[in-house]
């Protein structure tokens, strides 16, 4: 039986999980078939003292009643921290959350962006602060997940006359997938850094190193386009530029930081309602906050890394000058001032967003996305969307969309896919536009940028040519 299931049967995930898995193990070992197994759990959940002196089901019984015992005792606050959401008509599911998280004793207040949709514990899109703690879930699996833009010094016309150029410095200078890495590593100053802050981050070490400069699965994405500027700014002449766009974080090294601190923090906060569960935390003040806090920050400075390195080798591969820089990290923690005090600001899929701000928000492969320039609104907590936002899910859009559908959508727009999954499509995202007029407050719009050649992870049906 999966962690899942164990969770709908009403199993706390921390200690009491911990249990029941080695309970079925031993269960199943002893020839208790499936039904017979969610029977025996589900009368257990129900009743805990029952089963205490059962040999098979003890340990379990005591980890519950040690849980349920802890959840009768939990204290949260009398009133919701107050929150603010940007947008109209946002997932129920996503909402749902970011009341969830705005309960929790540690909250100080929150904030919704308008490209929200559902995530675990936070929503993606969702901006927390709390105080003295920091939440794993919060900042999520993929830590310090970041947009870097880059323009080159080549004409804007290569993406027409000469794209073959660009496709191969994107497929050799880059990878793409779960488990991607290189045979000759890529060197970068951060693998110099004290990789012993935590035990996490020193077992994978190596295998950090190894996918320095790769671009993982899901919605990360290397790609080329035209970049529209209106008006003199960003220390260039108003006009189009070729650039190149990615957006990737900090690989399996930092799904393995969140993985295992979020455990932690579930076993420290047994109390946790279930809808609490994923928003557990951890004290600063601790050996295990201190140790995630540091791991985040070396998880940050990596993900920084990847993108230097990616951006780096394509210039230098292609022979070309670099003319800007615009990079921005979402999935973080910031310790910042609010309202007079020192809080711990969470951006789960939130672009910083103060005054003067640089930070990029894109679309999707045949959408435009946009570099744009913090307006320092204090009740987003200086926050703004990290892109348009999913509108359906990655399902969903799998059974909906078929690729001659896409093919012609892309083709109207100019945009060569090299490749990428059916869930990645434009169509299962929002309407960029409309999420950019949804926060118009939050920031102002400096200069846009036209996707043309884009390369994402394969995953399942590939794009027909």
């Amino acid at each position: 039986m999966k962690t899942r299931e164990l969770n709908n049967l009403g199993i706390p995930k921390g200690i009491a999980m911990q249990a029941a898995v080695e309970a079925v193990r031993n269960a199943s070992a002893k020839g208790l078939k499936r039904p017979e197994l969610r029977t025996a759990i589900a009368a257990i959940v129900e009743d805990p003292s029952s089963a205490v002196d059962d040999p098979l089901w003890g340990s379990l019984a005591d980890a519950l009643q040690t849980v349920f015992s802890a959840q009768d005792r939990y204290i949260g606050r009398d009133e919701p921290a107050p929150w603010r959401q940007w947008g109209d008509g946002l997932e129920a599911g996503a909402v749902s959350q970011m009341v969830d998280a705005c309960k929790l004793p540690v909250t100080v207040s929150g904030a919704l962006m308008p490209d929200a949709h559902l995530g675990y514990g936070l929503p993606i899109g969702g901006v927390l602060a709390t105080k003295d703690c920091v939440i794993p879930y919060a900042v999520g699996v993929d830590i310090a997940c970041r947009m870097k833009m880059t323009v080159l010094d080549m004409p804007v016309e290569t993406l027409d006359t000469n794209q073959d150029r660009l496709r191969n410095a994107i497929e050799r200078e880059t990878q793409f997938g779960i488990g991607a890495s290189f045979r000759k590593r890529r060197q970068h100053e951060v693998m110099d850094a004290d990789w012993r802050v935590s035990p996490i981050t020193f077992q994978n070490k190596d295998k950090a190193w190894k996918q320095l400069g790769t671009s993982g699965s899901g919605n990360h994405f290397v790609e080329f386009g035209v970049l529209t500027l209106p008006v003199d700014d960003l220390g260039l002449a108003a006009g189009t530029y070729l650039a190149l766009l990615s957006h990737s974080g900090s690989r399996g090294t930092g799904a393995s930081v969140c993985a295992h601190y979020s455990s932690v923090a579930k076993a420290t906060h047994p109390e946790l309602p279930r809808e609490l569960q994923n928003l557990a935390w951890l004290k600063l003040d601790t050996q295990e906050g201190q140790e995630y806090w540091n791991a985040m920050n070396l998880m940050g400075e990596y993900a920084a890394a990847n993108h230097a390195c990616i951006h780096r080798e394509i210039a230098s591969h292609l022979g070309v000058e670099v003319l800007l820089d615009v990079e921005n990290h979402h999935n973080f923690a910031w310790r910042e001032s609010h309202g007079g005090e020192e809080l711990i600001v969470h951006r789960k899929g939130a672009t910083p967003a103060g005054q003067g701000v640089l930070g990029i928000i894109p679309g999707s492969m045949g959408t435009p996305g946009y570099v744009v320039r913090g307006k320092g609104v204090e009740e987003s907590l200086l926050s703004a969307s990290h892109g348009a936002g999913r509108r359906m899910s990655r399902t969903a859009a799998k059974k909906q969309f078929r690729w001659k559908e896409v093919k012609k959508f892309l083709d109207d727009r100019g945009v060569t896919l090299m490749s990428a999954g059916l869930d990645e499509v434009p169509m299962a995202y929002k309407d960029i536009d409309q999420v950019m007029a949804s926060q118009h407050d939050l920031v102002e719009t400096v200069a846009r940028f036209d996707p043309r050649l884009v390369k994402m992870a394969e995953a399942g049906e590939r794009p027909e040519d």
